[in-house]
């Protein structure tokens, strides 16, 4: 979605040193990102003059750039800066995605692993609406897993970890559904396929428990500290499908739409619920008075 919208939108891309305009062409064929992978990026949200826990998302790339045998060349406040340096040359009217990267340029040894010295960073920005959290959204199950950390990079939010994502979701729109529920290799929910998970059951709020086979997401984490704050009973827990089948409520977190309510599951209605909202409330409200902070 995130590359669509870039494709028709304004876009600012900082790199050597430099903003360019457009799509500028970064990476060749004989580029070790192109053809063996290793690329790490993050994503955070410009809307209303603020761009919540930005601080938190430049740090993350740095973790995913190392955990991925890159170097993490920029640092996280030098890469804030010059993200807001970035939207002074946006109109200030659409809502901006804020996405820094690392790549690797050549291979090392046995040509397969990345060179951490030929590290390249870039910060693209590019304006995407947020998206209507009225509208909700469909959830199906998805046949596909998650990976675990023994085989695949999960504690970095890499570029290879993205086909997987993109099959969930295309599996899920053949159905006509939106998104779907993921599970990990234990058959235990862990994410959808673009976004955290939460359930709402006689009042008490689960998401699935962190066990590194999922990005514990920025917003996640807010959300569940904002809830908390609130009074609300928040639990991360092992979460069944059955637990999803039942439940009085289902929302969603992520950066890319923040909060937004699930009102079918597979064949069931499921109405818009008042934590989901609350949660909505909540975020948005800590956005405008701290979230550029």
């Amino acid at each position: 979605m995130a590359i669509d919208t870039a494709a028709k939108s304004a876009t600012w891309t900082y790199v050597d040193g430099e903003w360019l305009s457009g799509n500028p062409p970064l990476i060749g064929p004989t580029s070790h990102a192109m053809w063996l992978g290793s690329t790490v990026f993050d994503g955070a949200r410009w809307f209303d003059g603020v761009a919540p826990d930005l601080d938190l998302h430049c740090q993350r790339v740095n973790r995913s750039a190392e955990a991925l045998g890159l170097s993490a060349t920029m640092p996280a406040d030098q890469m804030e800066a010059l993200a807001w340096e970035g939207l002074e040359k946006f109109d200030g009217q659409t809502a901006v995605y804020i996405k820094p990267m690392y790549w690797a340029e050549h291979g090392g040894f046995s040509v397969v692993v990345p060179d951490a010295g030929s590290t390249r960073f870039a910060l693209c920005l590019f304006e995407a609406p947020m998206g209507d959290p009225t509208k909700g959204m469909s959830l199906t199950v998805s046949p596909f897993r998650r990976p675990t950390i023994e085989s695949m990079p999960t504690d970095a939010k890499a570029g290879c970890l993205y086909p997987n994502n993109a099959r969930i979701l295309t599996d899920a729109r053949r159905r006509g559904f939106d998104n779907a529920l993921v599970r990990d290799m234990l058959g235990n929910v862990a994410e959808t396929g673009a976004s955290n998970i939460f359930m709402v059951k006689d009042g008490v709020i689960f998401t699935p428990a962190a066990n590194r086979t999922f990005l514990a997401g920025i917003t996640r984490g807010r959300v569940i500290g904002l809830l908390k704050e609130a009074g609300f009973d928040v639990e991360e827990a092992v979460l069944t499908i059955g637990d999803f089948e039942t439940a009085d409520e289902i929302f969603t977190t992520g950066n890319y739409s923040k909060v937004v309510p699930v009102t079918r599951f597979e064949d069931r209605d499921i109405p818009a619920g008042p934590i989901a909202a609350k949660a909505r409330e909540l975020y948005m409200e800590w956005a405008h008075s701290d979230g550029d902070a």
